[in-house]
């Protein structure tokens, strides 16, 4: 009998095992249960049920019951599932209760057209998930598998989607569109998981490309993902409401690259940007960028409006703080000629820090030393600066081009103001000095080229850029190059700087042949007034810029002012000097019909025994008080002014050669009235009037019979002085 229990009992173990295992693994598959499963599952909220057959099988690790079903009809919230095949895991005591629990389900869905499940979005509760699928994704085709998980109520507590997506097309930014998007997906109601994507983003082809978007708060999109396109004009003005902060992007007229992406969005509940950071690395194949404002100046003579690149690598992160770009490869003005470049760029608000090393084959001068690089020639430019505010320094600038050279270190300036620098050096062939700026400004070399100097500190006007420069300064040259092909050697300067003016100097210079220049300027700081004095051997050099000395030639030079803080009044005086091919003297003669014509057109010019000119200049006015020439064939009295928009107004008296006038002074009684025997002046002459704007001055003379006492007073005395 004992035989027969045991072997009954380990008879049903053996059953029990072997029911087990055909229903942990093959499943039973039956069609009795339908109609009570399907009236039970009606029973739990919202959901419809209507099957075939029904595979059971047991979770021995959850202790669960799961029923499997090929093709099944479910609908949720009266919404169907085109599914095609599901499993429901339900509690096994709640069915020994006839009160089945369903913990979760497994569905495999058939393929979908997103249309499609923008209808089964009205499941998911609220959010930023179901705003995304309803409102972003416009067209595309699913596969997918879900995991649902159920409350104890019957609602849906979480889920698990994994699946691909072909064919995509979505709204990403700013209208800004995805099509013909492939990838395969897992997601649940936090986070979305997509991989493999591969697709266009408007006109740029991506590929090898992943995204995990967070939906906790807000959207948080990360991705990574390779690009590639080709702009034959312009960019799309969508590219533009992305990186609207970068008004550089809209002047790119055409690119073709490839680069590898990374890009990190925080998007808040209305999908508006609150941060983002953009990393790209790749290469442009030819790019072509217009300059928004073309450059040309003093320096820079052929006008530069566009920049081609090629085989140009880069390296970017863009982001809501700062900028880091840095590029290396060819470039080119005119799409022929290419050149090597590079950089690297970091700027963030109002500060950046720029380091730029590039080729360059155009024209370029430098005025201030009369250096000229010719076309075609390559020379070398490599820049370090920084900026921040109005602050800019210039850490290092070098420029190369054969044997010619200019390296500038510590550079600086506030606004438009220069502040201090470490040490300047040139070499060119007519310059080779440095300028060292430590406890005092020191300026020493063997050469120095300043034909060009008075042109530049003509054009710089009344602006000082200077005015936060104080210091003492010493200039010590063996040579400069002055214009009229003069040399002044052995040129020694020392002086006083305050607010980048001289208030002090005392220098001196040799032009040769016992030739000298001496300068010297002081400064009454009672009657805060300088007072500067120039005198010169040779007069050409100093007044070559002026149009109004064109054709003067030899004489001695002496140049007094008294310098105040809006005013200054001056007095030059050139001594013993001759006017040959003067355009100006030309035509006041000839129509005077005066015999000193011959004289000044010939070649021989006339000659004068002293020039002198009083005048003053008070915030850019400039009042002629008197200008006074006396010669042996004619003088002159003129007086008049210059405004600051360059138009100037003279008037004036001219007599004639001596000749005729000793002709009147022998009339007696009556000549000795009117001719001041000790002048040895005229009766007859002409006045005249010349005015216009610079290059137009228009003049009308008139001849006259008699010439006013305050002429010949200005004559008597001027004569007597030179005596």
């Amino acid at each position: 009998m004992k035989k027969i229990v045991s072997y009954l009992i380990l008879t049903i173990i053996s059953l029990l095992i072997v029911l087990i295992s055909i229903l942990a693994t093959l499943g039973i598959e039956t069609n009795k249960f339908n109609q009570l499963i399907s009236y039970k599952v009606s029973e739990i909220r919202n959901i419809d049920l209507e099957i075939d057959t029904i595979k059971f099988k047991i979770n021995l690790k959850e202790l669960s019951l799961f029923l499997e079903t090929q093709n099944p009809k479910i609908s949720y919230r009266n919404l169907s599932f085109p599914i095609k095949n599901i499993k429901l895991h339900i509690n096994f005591l709640s069915l020994l209760k006839s009160d089945p629990k369903i913990q979760k389900t497994n569905i495999f869905l058939e393929e979908l057209d997103i249309k499609q499940i923008n209808r089964l979005s009205t499941i998911i509760k609220p959010s930023n998930l179901k705003s995304l699928i309803n409102n972003k994704i416009k067209e595309g085709r699913l596969i997918s598998e879900f995991e649902i998980f159920f409350t104890k109520q019957g609602d849906v507590k979480n889920f698990i989607t994994r699946g691909e997506v072909k064919a995509l097309k979505a709204e990403l930014l700013n209208d800004f569109n995805l099509s013909q998007v492939n990838f395969t997906f897992f997601a649940d109601k936090d986070d979305i998981l997509i991989k493999n994507v591969f697709g266009n983003l408007e006109d740029i082809k991506i590929s090898d490309g992943d995204i995990i978007l967070n939906l906790e708060k807000g959207i948080k999109i990360n991705s990574n993902f390779n690009t590639k396109f080709n702009f034959d004009e312009k960019l799309s003005k969508k590219y533009l409401k992305i990186f609207s902060k970068y008004n550089f992007i809209k002047n790119i007229k055409s690119m073709k690259a490839d680069f590898s992406n990374n890009l990190n969005i925080d998007l808040d509940k209305t999908y508006k940007v609150q941060d983002y950071n953009y990393s790209i690395a790749g290469e442009f194949e030819k790019g072509r960028y217009e300059l928004p404002n073309p450059i040309k100046n003093s320096s820079i003579t052929e006008e530069i409006k566009t920049i081609i690149l090629s085989d140009f690598k880069i390296k970017g992160i863009f982001n809501s703080k700062s900028t880091n770009l840095n590029g290396d490869g060819k470039y080119s003005f005119d799409n022929l000629d290419f050149l090597n470049i590079s950089f690297e760029n970091d700027f963030a608000k109002d500060q950046i820090n720029l380091k730029l090393n590039f080729d360059y084959k155009n024209s370029f001068e430098l005025g201030l030393i009369n250096y000229k690089k010719s076309k075609d020639v390559i020379a070398n430019f490599s820049l370090d600066l920084s900026k921040k505010s109005d602050h800019l320094a210039i850490n290092k600038l070098d420029y190369k081009e054969g044997k010619n050279s200019v390296t500038v270190n510590g550079l600086e300036f506030q606004g438009n103001k220069f502040l201090l620098f470490d040490k300047i050096k040139i070499e060119t062939p007519g310059n080779n000095f440095f300028i060292q700026y430590d406890k005092k400004i020191l300026i020493k070399g063997i050469k120095f080229d300043a034909t060009n100097l008075a042109k530049f500190f003509k054009k710089s006007g009344n602006k000082n850029f200077f005015n936060k420069l104080n210091s003492n300064i010493e200039i010590d040259f063996k040579i400069i190059k002055v214009p009229m092909s003069e040399e002044l050697k052995n040129f020694k300067l020392i002086g006083e700087i305050r607010k980048g003016q001289f208030v002090k100097i005392s220098s001196k210079g040799d032009f040769g042949e016992n030739n000298f220049l001496d300068i010297s300027m002081k400064k009454d700081r009672k009657l805060n007034q300088k007072y500067l004095e120039v005198y010169s051997d040779l007069t050409r050099p100093l007044l070559t810029e002026y149009s109004f000395f064109n054709g003067l030639t030899g004489g001695k030079l002496l140049f007094t002012s008294t310098i105040g803080e809006k005013k200054a009044k001056s007095n030059l005086k050139i001594e013993n000097f001759k006017v040959v091919n003067a355009p100006g003297l030309i035509k006041l003669l000839s129509l005077a019909d005066l015999s000193g014509l011959a004289d000044l057109a010939g070649g021989e010019g006339l000659s004068f025994d002293l020039l002198e000119i009083v005048m003053e200049k008070n915030d850019g006015f400039l009042e002629l008080t008197e200008i006074i020439a006396l010669g042996p064939s004619m003088s002159v009295l003129i007086e008049g002014y210059q405004d600051k928009s360059g138009l100037t107004s003279l008037r004036g008296t001219l007599v004639p050669a001596k000749t005729l006038n000793k002709l009147i002074s022998k009339i007696p009684v009556i000549g000795n009235i009117i001719i001041p025997k000790e002048v040895g002046e005229g009766l007859f002459g002409i006045s005249f009037k010349m005015k216009g704007p610079k290059g137009k001055i228009k003049t009308t003379i008139n001849p006259i019979r008699t010439l006013t006492p305050r002429f010949l007073q200005k004559i008597v005395d001027r004569n007597k002085k030179s005596k």
